[in-house]
């Protein structure tokens, strides 16, 4: 049975779709991107501003599905820039752990959402 996972702490989705989605053990979150909940818009061009806020985006919908960064099997992230890898990989390492990382997919893409720099999914395994 499908469960709609929402938080007001992360931002409202701009489209048809939802935060994320569980399906008994399994957690789909939806693309996250740099929007400040508070403000409801992107408040930096910075691509670490920007990944910072999309990973306290995702920690608030990971809470709200009591679960955490402990349990995401893969990540796929968009970039309008490979260049920012770098940056993005730092940040992103701080939030898991080094002996079992989950996998990753990091794609170029030409634009996102509300002129974002970067946009993270995650699928998630956590039993209930």
């Amino acid at each position: 049975m499908l469960k709609k996972i929402y938080t007001s702490n992360a931002p409202e989705p701009i489209g048809q779709y939802s935060q994320a989605i569980r399906n008994n053990e399994l957690i789909f979150l939806s693309g996250q991107i740099p929007i400040n909940p508070k403000s409801n818009k992107i408040d930096s061009e910075n691509i670490s501003d920007q990944t910072q806020q999309v990973f306290k985006n995702i920690k608030e919908i990971l809470n709200a599905a009591n679960t955490s960064f402990n349990n995401v099997v893969k990540t796929t992230i968009f970039l309008t820039d490979l260049e920012n890898f770098k940056i993005v990989n730092e940040i992103y390492s701080s939030y898991f752990n080094n002996d079992t990382p989950p996998a990753r997919s990091t794609i170029e893409v030409s634009a996102l959402p509300m002129n974002s720099l970067i946009e993270i999914e995650m699928i998630v395994c956590n039993e209930e």
